[in-house]
């Protein structure tokens, strides 16, 4: 595998999230290397960047995702530093509060699984019965529940948007171009059977020169690998969170995840929460309208049975965004593809972009620039285990 010669441009489909630390990420390490983001839409109005629930765990079940968080919580931690610019420091309001997944008697044996995996990894990690969960939170109903697990540091959630804007400015500052445009497609060259990007063409008829090009297009990252014609596995998958409020306080509250699979947390004086629809409730790319039938049929009778008090909560608002899903293992797909030489990859995230973007930027920019991972072997999430079938397996999924 060849580096990116210095000097010619990278071009980044996408400034969200993932492709604005990518640019970060490229010109930290070689200043002099130009780099563009083409992003269609500024604002981020629909962006997953900005329509996220912006929390990080610890608590996979892969080493890869746990090692990824790992550095994404340090990464967040020490974003003040890591992302200043003149006259700004960053402050995304990181609130390290912890996940916790309750368990059925049928889900413990994959819980304690976990827990295994996550204590390998270092991960600081706590199993707690339904006695200890009650001590700890009173306000729980632990019905039905055989087992916790609490994540006792480096868990939380924050500002999505902020981050990513941080993460823009950044780059802006270190030399990136944002062009305000839609990609429709490329021209390419064949050689030896593989494919070549020279040019990524604009919707409004320009071309753009580049050695190398990143498809980070969130939710709309399937039609760009299909100019290269590789089937990517990803599709743009509604979801929708609840904005809430309580009259009675929860101390002590962490990202609750239920057995049912719906989840909570606390926000500024209230809380948002959601659940994960069927993966054929919704077609793809389906209208970012909220659910709202959804909170009245399913996730407002749940809460109320886990936390009585939330018997007398009330609906203040509610959003939709796209989680860009994996079909294939709701697991990333970064790096090359053997059909093209320079198209990089930076898919498939499945609701956990935001807490990863720092190790994928990273990640990414070290393989673009050296030929190799450097720092974390992101080889588990390459595309070549799309082509042999061989999912990638990962039990803790949101």
């Amino acid at each position: 595998m060849t580096a990116t010669p210095q000097g010619a441009p990278i071009t980044i489909i996408g400034g969200g999230a993932i492709g604005s630390a990518i640019a970060y990420y490229l010109t930290q390490k070689a200043p002099e290397q130009p780099v563009v983001v083409v992003e269609r839409d500024p604002s981020y109005a629909r962006a997953s960047s900005a329509l996220s629930a912006s929390s990080i765990r610890q608590q996979f079940s892969s080493p890869i995702n746990i090692a990824i968080s790992q550095f994404g919580v340090e990464f967040l931690r020490t974003i003040g530093t890591r992302l200043q610019v003149p006259g700004e420091q960053p402050d995304i309001g990181l609130v390290e509060a912890g996940y916790l997944y309750l368990a059925s008697p049928a889900g413990e044996a994959v819980l304690r699984d976990n827990h295994a995996v996550q204590r390998s990894m270092g991960a600081d990690v706590a199993l707690l019965t339904p006695a200890e969960l009650r001590a700890c939170f009173p306000w729980l109903s632990t019905d039905g529940v055989s087992l916790g697990s609490l994540g006792l540091s480096s868990e939380g959630w924050f500002d999505g948007y902020s981050l990513l804007q941080a993460l823009r400015r950044k780059a802006l500052a270190q030399g990136v171009r944002y062009v305000q445009a839609e990609a429709v497609g490329v021209d390419t060259q064949t050689g030896g059977g593989v494919q070549h990007i020279r040019a990524l063409r604009l919707a409004d008829g320009q071309r753009l020169a580049c050695s190398a090009v990143v498809n980070a297009a969130g939710a709309w990252a399937r039609p760009v690998a299909q100019w290269l014609g590789i089937d990517l596995p990803v599709f743009g998958k509604r979801r929708t969170v609840f904005h809430f409020t309580c009259p009675e306080a929860l101390p002590g509250c962490p990202l609750l995840i239920d057995p049912s699979g719906i989840w909570l947390r606390p926000e500024g004086t209230g809380f948002i929460g959601g659940y994960a629809p069927p993966e054929d409730a919704d077609p793809n790319d389906a209208p970012l309208d909220p659910d709202h039938a959804a909170f009245e049929d399913h996730v407002w009778p749940t809460l109320a049975e886990r936390i009585p008090a939330f018997e007398a909560l009330r609906l203040r608002s509610a959003w939709a965004g796209y989680y860009e899903m994996n079909a294939f293992d709701h697991n990333a797909i970064v790096g090359l593809h053997p059909a093209c030489d320079n198209l990089y990859f930076a898919n498939g995230f499945s609701g956990h972009g935001l807490q990863q973007c720092p190790a994928i930027g990273r990640g990414l920019a070290e393989l673009i620039l050296t030929g190799r991972w450097q720092t974390l072997d992101l080889e588990p999430l390459a595309f070549q285990r799309l082509l042999d079938n061989r999912p990638l397996l990962e039990r803790n999924v949101i």
